[in-house]
């Protein structure tokens, strides 16, 4: 976890009910979803395999064991998961390396929650070499709290990235909003006991309590997400 915490930013004006805003990466705040699988179709394709695209639903917004640990097993690839890894981060670095688009309304929504001093934190299952790498490019100083998914010792779906980000900045969980694109994100958003949005980037993520579901970032701004820890929406 990379923090640069101040007591400035643990302090919410108006006694607002919401006191935290987690977002994940990945295809919720950068449109690199598409780069995480033709890295994986040309990393397989060089050990000799060829991926179905019917296995991308399987293996996005999962942590990279997960992900890359299903690949080897239904392509029968000779590769062990640590030089697998090894790979896929490489090759996805490489393409990170040429830019990194941001989500439609990612930006204005990064400024909104600095300009009114929301504690912000990005927590994703990509390792850290990654999640640096895709802030040189968007920019560091919109996260005072960073967790990646190589700096704990179970990632998503299980909670603890997102209880990680909560101690962190010493807030409770049930009073901060997360910002997913996956069934995976969403589930260890939820198991943490926060209050969840759901942007979904490639499988459909159904409604359900506690939880909104939108198109896109652009439908989400500072007033949206006090309503959803409210319980307004």
């Amino acid at each position: 976890m990379t923090s640069t915490v101040s007591a400035s930013l643990t302090r919410m004006a108006d006694g607002a009910a919401l006191q935290a805003v987690f977002l994940d990466m990945d295809g919720t705040l950068v449109d690199t979803e598409g780069f995480w699988w033709d890295a994986e179709v040309e990393v397989f394709a060089d050990l000799g395999h060829r991926l179905d695209e019917a296995w991308k639903n399987v293996v996005v917004g999962g942590p990279m064991t997960r992900s890359a640990g299903y690949l080897i097993d239904v392509t029968g690839a000779d590769i062990t998961l640590p030089e697998l890894t090894v790979l896929l981060n490489d090759r996805f670095e490489a393409r990170i390396g040429r830019g990194v688009p941001l989500m439609p309304g990612a930006a204005r929504l990064l400024a909104e929650l600095a300009a009114h001093e929301v504690p912000t934190a990005l927590v994703s299952a990509s390792h850290r070499r990654i999640i640096d790498r895709v802030l040189d490019s968007v920019g560091h100083h919109h996260f005072s709290l960073t967790v990646a998914g190589d700096e704990v010792s179970r990632t998503k779906p299980h909670p603890e990235p997102y209880l990680t980000a909560a101690s962190g900045f010493g807030v409770a969980p049930e009073r901060c909003a997360v910002i997913e694109d996956t069934a995976t994100g969403v589930a260890a958003a939820e198991a943490a006991g926060c209050r969840v949005v759901a942007v979904p980037s490639v499988a459909p993520i159904a409604p359900a309590s506690g939880r909104v579901v939108v198109g896109s970032l652009e439908e989400v701004d500072l007033a949206f997400l006090r309503g959803l820890v409210t319980g307004a929406r």
